[in-house]
């Protein structure tokens, strides 16, 4: 599945319901699955970080339909370079400096 497909799977599924909850309401639900997330990597299993992985990737989608963000491009656009400071694939940021 590419981010164009999960965007569009996303919107088919969910997009009537996401434009009434709106970005603000969105963004607290996937605040939510960002925090399961991080108790997930900490204490679960790997079937339980997998879908919490999935949950926040839905969520995220969820939110770049609502903001009007074509994730496939907004990541070619920042990353299909490599890195955004150095231009480079690997990254050869000093390790001090993001990312």
């Amino acid at each position: 599945m590419t981010l164009a497909d999960l965007q569009e799977m996303i919107r088919t599924t969910f997009g009537a319901k996401d434009a009434r909850r709106g970005v603000d309401g969105t963004f607290m639900w996937f605040m939510q699955e960002v925090g399961e997330l991080a108790t997930a990597l900490r204490e679960g299993t790997p079937q339980e970080k997998a879908h919490e992985f999935a949950d926040v990737l839905a969520w995220l989608a969820t939110l770049a339909n609502i903001a009007d963000v074509d994730l496939a491009q907004a990541m070619a656009e920042k990353y299909g370079a490599g890195c955004p400071s150095c231009k480079q694939s690997p990254c050869q940021c000093a390790r001090t400096e993001k990312p």
